[in-house]
């Protein structure tokens, strides 16, 4: 079984979980509820009437949040049966955001328009090989001048056991963390066993794969707390969620903002 196949079962079976959990909390978000964190919300700004890509949407809560703010949204996710049930709350909530089927390596096989925004967060591209194509895809999408937002978990994080009691994996990207697992991150956590593939990859990884691909970083911060509880032995954070013990001593999360110039573009895209 190839590693996509893998991937997409596994995320399949984690949004049937998904939908049910508290974590997910589907009742207050149909209700109005914003899934969107402080750390986007703040470098987002004001997206009202803007074009938004969003990449590895899940079953669309983030998606939809930026649909609420006036955008027009576009998200792409692996997984069929997230975007069907993407789709599926999209119509139940009234709101205009297309969802497209498509691995985020191969976008450019099914979205040939370019936006103001592309925009991915949490948990996004440890399930990627390699993020050279990733930061070409994401060129692609984007019109000059507009922008690309990332705020993702932290690489450090990813180095340490399920307990946070010792380093077990590379900070760098040497080989796939295959994984046969029957939780998820959610309180509902049990599902059928499936095996899944993950890769770290350093944050020189990130920035070398969009610099390459033409982009200019505009702005970058590391936060010390995560605003989602999917880890063990966390306590609360003003902000979101701290690891017990290593409070104030760990990066979690990342931010990296970057944008596309109007006339320079690598020679990847041309």
């Amino acid at each position: 079984m190839n590693y996509l196949h893998a991937n997409q079962n596994l995320w399949n079976s984690r949004t049937e979980t998904h939908l049910g959990s508290d974590f997910y909390d589907l009742s207050s978000f149909e209700a109005g509820r914003s899934s969107l964190k402080p750390i986007e919300l703040e470098y987002l700004g004001d997206v009202s009437g803007k074009s938004i890509l969003h990449a590895q949407c899940h079953f669309g809560q983030d998606s939809l949040s930026l649909a609420r703010m006036g955008a027009q949204v576009t998200g792409v996710d692996l997984s069929d049966r997230a975007i069907a049930e993407a789709r599926k709350l999209n119509d139940r909530l009234g709101l205009n955001a297309q969802f497209i089927q498509s691995d985020v390596q191969q976008m450019d096989q099914h979205i040939t328009e370019t936006f103001d925004w592309v925009f991915a967060s949490y948990g996004c591209i440890g399930w990627l090989p390699s993020l050279q194509v990733w930061g070409q895809q994401i060129a692609k999408r984007l019109k000059p001048g507009g922008q690309f937002l990332f705020v993702e978990f932290h690489p450090a994080v990813w180095m340490f056991n399920d307990q946070f009691t010792q380093i077990e994996y590379s900070y760098f990207n040497v080989e796939p963390m295959i994984e046969h697992t029957d939780t998820s991150y959610t309180e509902n956590a049990k599902q059928k066993n499936i095996t899944s593939y993950y890769w770290n990859h350093s944050l020189g990884d990130v920035f070398q794969a969009l610099i390459q691909a033409g982009l200019q970083v505009d702005d970058f911060q590391e936060y010390d707390y995560s605003p989602w509880n999917c880890f063990e032995s966390t306590i609360p954070a003003p902000n979101g969620w701290y690891l017990e013990g290593l409070a104030g001593k760990l990066p979690m999360i990342f931010a990296i903002l970057v944008s596309k110039p109007f006339s320079v573009l690598s020679s990847s895209l041309k």
